[in-house]
């Protein structure tokens, strides 16, 4: 079981700032920005292509879960929405989850080549 489905039970704390039906979010415990929050679906999903099996509905809230976040941390300057899927995409928490990263101006491309 990862951290998120541990979070999601309740069985680890975490410092929640949105929760709805679909989706828990908090902030990142090594932020890699000034604002950097994690969105965490309450559906399961190892990585953004499990989505595709999900419901219409299920997809659809976790998305308005997303808007909701950055309609709250009031982001008008701007932000970052990433997903990272497998070893090479970085993603290092087997369990589906978005980063919000905002605060500071982003350059692109974020790596080097």
């Amino acid at each position: 079981m990862s951290i998120f489905e541990k979070i999601l039970r309740k069985e680890i704390p975490a410092n929640i700032i949105y929760e709805d039906d679909y989706a828990i979010a908090f902030p990142d415990i090594a932020p890699q920005a000034p604002i950097h929050i994690l969105v965490v679906p309450k559906h399961p999903a190892k990585n953004f292509s499990d989505t595709a099996q999900w419901s219409p509905e299920a997809r659809a809230g976790y998305m308005q879960s997303i808007n909701q976040v950055i309609a709250q941390l009031n982001l008008t300057d701007g932000y970052r929405l990433v997903f990272n899927t497998g070893e090479d995409g970085g993603q290092t928490v087997d369990y589906l989850h978005l980063h919000i990263l905002a605060g500071k101006a982003m350059s692109w491309p974020p790596f080097p080549l």
